[in-house]
């Protein structure tokens, strides 16, 4: 038995469960449920980032409300670049392994009795 390539792996899941996942917990927890390693830690960095930034540009000083949505902002927006890239990535595994299965799927010939 064959292992499943990346592809297949990726196709095989669930393109709304990797999008609902970027949402709602953020932080790239559909990138887990499609096994995508890479993106999952870039996302984390990034969302590292944005707390890090947000901690040193704000100092020793409580955060006014503005800040405090600046940050939420930030994060809700790194959650929606995911969200939209995992379903991209879903799309394009996808079509490529159907068009790989239709490759290699031989044509029934036609025919009245057939």
């Amino acid at each position: 038995m064959d292992n499943p390539s990346k592809e297949q792996i990726l196709a095989a899941s669930s393109g709304w469960v990797a999008t609902t996942l970027n949402l709602l917990p953020g932080l790239g927890a559909g990138y887990l449920y499609q096994r995508r390693w890479i993106p999952y830690f870039l996302t984390g960095g990034a969302a590292t980032v944005w707390f890090v930034l947000g901690a040193i540009l704000n100092g020793d000083t409580e955060p006014t409300k503005a800040e405090q949505l600046i940050g939420i902002v930030g994060l809700f927006l790194i959650s929606i670049t995911t969200m939209v890239e995992a379903k991209i990535a879903h799309k394009k595994a996808k079509s490529a392994v159907e068009e790989k299965l239709q490759a290699n799927t031989p044509k029934k010939k036609g025919g009245l009795f057939r």
